[in-house]
């Protein structure tokens, strides 16, 4: 498996295939995302991120993910209402995916696998936990749900520079 995240496809929230290499260059934070979570008003501050660095070269990629509490029951057309609606969401949202167990999706085996947890464990604790990549589509880091997005900047601006 590549050490970067570019060869891997994912689907958009309509259902279209995109390759990871489309954001090349860019760098990219990771999030899986639920509408039903505690953690859900951290929607408003990855827009916020979003409206700040989008022009700099940051895209936000949320991946909604109903493994956690089944929070995030609906489908793509609701959950995309419900950001959008609730939120202002504009970054770009994907296809539901799962990201442990046998079927977790192939870049979320990657994002893992790259950036191990608390005490070396690869499997994702619940929603909202985030990947930063840089540029060139490496995994940089992993942070825990309780880290607020705009917590990141610090970091956000070092690999934007």
């Amino acid at each position: 498996m590549s050490s970067t995240i570019y060869p891997i496809t994912v689907k958009d929230i309509k259902g279209n295939d995109i390759v990871m290499e489309t954001f090349k260059d860019k760098v990219i934070l990771i999030v899986n995302t639920a509408s039903k979570c505690g953690f859900t008003p951290q929607y408003q501050s990855l827009e916020a991120l979003n409206q700040e660095y989008k022009d700099k070269g940051l895209v936000i990629l949320g991946f909604p993910c109903n493994q956690f509490g089944k929070q995030e029951q609906g489908n793509e057309q609701e959950i995309s209402q419900f950001c959008e609606l609730n939120f202002g969401v504009t970054f770009p949202l994907f296809s539901k995916v799962e990201v442990n167990g046998p079927n977790a999706h192939p870049l979320y085996q990657q994002l893992k696998k790259s950036a191990k947890g608390l005490l070396g464990s690869e499997s994702i604790k619940w929603n909202f936990t985030k990947f930063l990549v840089d540029k060139h589509g490496n995994v940089v880091d992993r942070y825990a749900p309780t880290t607020k997005p705009e917590e990141l900047k610090e970091i956000i601006e070092k690999l934007l520079a």
